[in-house]
């Protein structure tokens, strides 16, 4: 199912195909109008399902495991919300997407698609994709399950909108993150900015891309919540927060409580896969 090591899209837009394309089975198209104005965002899961439903029960929700899924009682008035990447590193990437993808379809989630959820739709697709030890391990999970399920999944994922404009446009939700100019689009350039984030072409000691740091340029009215590199702590930056603390490499899992604007985290029960940059503070670099 993954092609020969290789990187898709260009060097500044990781994640997308050069063609620009995505294509998608259906449409999920992001709401105008929400009743709900409190939401619980949630970082990046990564396959770690006992994480996500101990940080689901701290947060207040109540999940019984069922056969063939999961019965969720969301707390009054309040809507989770998924910054993408719930698959690949992890333990259990099949039952993410099954705990997922029933709150979606109950109208209790929302959820953004990750650069590691469009890696694992393409390598189905068996398009040309970067061969990870994260992806592998995703792969052999979903291989156990029905065909039907991993139709069902993959659908699920090239369906997801780049991001969700909420509150009024008070609040924005993308998995890497969104410049203010793109707010509400969903353009080519938008899903790859909102899946696969911004590098300078640049390279670290290790070889890795440097990705840029557009929060710090950010001066948006609306509060962008987003993940995709992985921090010991949340850092707020000029109206947006990356929650993403790292779970998948013993870490924790953070959700950010909207519109009170506290965050809620539980420990990972154990390192689950090694960080190619390094799970420190100080080894994350960004280029201002």
């Amino acid at each position: 199912m993954v092609g020969e090591k290789g990187v898709l899209g260009r060097c500044f837009l990781p994640g997308v195909a050069e063609s620009g394309e995505y294509p998608k089975l259906f449409t999920m198209t992001p709401p105008i109008q929400m009743q709900s104005r409190q939401f619980d965002i949630v970082g990046d899961v990564h396959g770690c399902l006992e994480e996500l439903l101990e940080l689901m029960a701290a947060l207040g929700y109540r999940v019984e495991q069922q056969s063939g899924g999961f019965w969720v009682a969301p707390p009054e008035g309040r809507t989770l919300a998924f910054l993408g990447d719930l698959v690949n590193r992890g333990p259990s990437t099949p039952g993410v997407l099954r705990l997922v993808m029933g709150m979606v379809r109950a109208g209790q989630a929302l959820c953004v698609p990750g650069n590691q959820d469009v890696k694992l739709s393409n390598a189905f697709k068996g398009h040309t994709v970067e061969e990870t030890v994260g992806l592998t391990r995703s792969l052999e999970q979903m291989a156990d399950e029905p065909l039907e399920f991993q139709a069902e999944s993959m659908e699920f994922l090239d369906s997801l909108p780049s991001h969700f404009n909420l509150d009024d446009g008070r609040l924005v939700i993308a998995h890497a993150g969104l410049p203010e100019r793109l707010h509400g689009s969903e353009s080519a350039k938008a899903r790859a900015f909102a899946t696969g984030g911004q590098t300078t072409c640049e390279r670290d000691t290790l070889g890795l891309l440097v990705r840029s740091n557009w929060a710090a340029n950010y001066r948006g009215k609306a509060l962008v919540v987003y993940g995709h590199t992985p921090l010991v702590e949340p850092l707020w930056l000029n109206n947006t927060v990356n929650i993403d603390t790292g779970c998948v490499y013993g870490g924790r899992l953070t959700a950010l409580r909207y519109p009170e604007r506290e965050t809620v985290s539980v420990g990972a029960r154990r390192v689950y896969s090694a960080s190619r940059r390094g799970f420190r503070l100080e080894r994350f670099r960004f280029k201002y």
